[in-house]
């Protein structure tokens, strides 16, 4: 179903010393160009689909070309917490003016920015090309290749977006079509916190005198520093997200070529 992130989780065996704050896998995008919509998922479930507008320039990461960038990225910086929908930002500050859905002539970056940072070789200029998720008023032109870079989408979608999709979250940017999700497990509030909703509840285990003193202690956990320094399966470092995009590009043409032949 998600093969690509399974198939980084694979490779995966060790941390780099040199890599930055680590990807949050457990949180995804997935961008797809040919659909031009995007999917939220978590833990592998589908949370919910947008549509978007990427470039009308095309795919790539070359400077000045104002294409969008195709491969793994992360979230970086998120701007905007708050500010109202439609609201227009200006070298990523905010301007004071809030405009209304295909406001006419105008064409700013709108109500949430979503900055992304590369995390492969096909895409290492995307944070400095300032490749957002953002909004826009040109939405009558959401589900078309419109924008200069950037993953366009309708201001209220992308609050809503921003909202759910924390710092270091995965962006995969596809060519071809959204891979198929099954629905992500619904969540209800307790007073204790959020547990999933169709968890069934188990009795308490009944504790006897004779339990009691039958029962063999057990020691506590042992932590070593190995433990301290094992980072936790869902956390990814830039450098392994650039290991596993490459080993997937490679496949990936690999395909193309075998498809040639044929």
């Amino acid at each position: 179903m998600l093969r690509p992130l399974a198939v980084i989780l694979s490779v995966i065996s060790a941390t780099s010393a040199f890599a930055i704050a680590p990807v949050d896998t457990s949180n995804q995008l997935i961008i797809s160009v040919r659909d031009q919509k995007l999917m939220l998922l978590r833990n592998g479930g589908k949370v919910a689909t947008y549509p978007i507008s990427t470039s009308m320039f095309g795919l790539g990461d070359s400077w000045g070309r104002m294409t969008t960038p195709l491969g793994y990225l992360a979230v970086e910086k998120k701007i905007g917490d708050n500010v109202p929908v439609g609201a227009v930002f200006h070298n990523r500050r905010l301007t004071g003016e809030v405009l209304q859905p295909n406001a006419p002539g105008r064409d700013p970056i709108t109500t949430r920015i979503i900055w992304l940072r590369g995390l492969e070789a096909q895409n290492a200029h995307a944070f400095q090309r300032c490749i957002y998720i953002h909004g826009t008023p040109e939405e009558k032109k959401i589900g078309r290749p419109a924008s200069y870079g950037c993953i366009r989408m309708k201001s209220r979608d992308v609050a809503e977006l921003y909202a759910q999709l924390p710092v270091g979250a995965v962006v995969q940017i596809i060519p071809d079509r959204l891979p198929k999700a099954e629905k992500a497990k619904p969540r209800q509030e307790m007073s204790g916190g959020v547990v999933a909703a169709n968890v069934t509840p188990q009795p308490p285990t009944q504790i006897t005198a004779t339990t009691a003193a039958n029962a063999t202690p057990q020691p506590p956990p042992q932590i070593t520093a190995t433990t301290l320094a094992t980072p936790p399966s869902n956390a990814l470092t830039v450098e392994q997200m650039r290991t596993a995009g490459a080993l997937a590009g490679a496949r990936q043409k690999a395909k193309l070529a075998a498809n040639k032949r044929l």
